[in-house]
């Protein structure tokens, strides 16, 4: 077995327990119904049900929600090491329109990770594969976990 997949098993745990301190803490994503699907190493899922309350004037998923929504994807995502990194840039493209009941799913990828940044997309779709937005965040690490 080479290091690399000997390491593996440890990463995963990491990730979990990283994103288990995160969830723990994070009242923003829990009061927007977010659930934490699965994590990985660079890697998260999220799901977001579109309530009454989200809807804006144009009977649409308010555009700052769906940001709101990838953006916590893209945390658990760059979070899913033993640091504690940051969004600093980050820019979204919407496809199509949320609509009241949808159940929204969020993966985000980690894209590159080197020195104290790194690079992940998010899709953001409908239950039914549609996309609805395309997310993509720059991190930077701002301090060891536990610093």
């Amino acid at each position: 077995m080479s290091s690399e997949m000997a390491r593996m098993p440890d990463a995963q745990a990491q990730a979990e327990r990283r994103s288990a301190e995160m969830w723990a803490e994070d009242t923003a994503s829990k009061a927007m119904g977010m659930a934490l699907v699965e994590v990985g190493p660079g890697r998260a899922v999220m799901t977001m049900r579109v309530r009454e309350v989200m809807v804006n004037g144009h009977g649409t998923l308010h555009g700052g929600l769906t940001f709101a929504f990838a953006d916590s994807v893209f945390a658990f995502a760059a979070n899913s090491y033993d640091y504690q990194a940051v969004g600093v840039q980050c820019d979204i493209v919407y496809h199509a329109p949320g609509r009241l009941g949808d159940l929204l799913v969020g993966t985000g990828t980690e894209v590159t990770r080197a020195g104290r940044s790194g690079l992940y997309d998010v899709a953001v779709r409908r239950e039914d594969g549609t996309l609805i937005a395309s997310f993509r965040g720059t991190s930077r690490i701002v301090m060891p976990r536990g610093g």
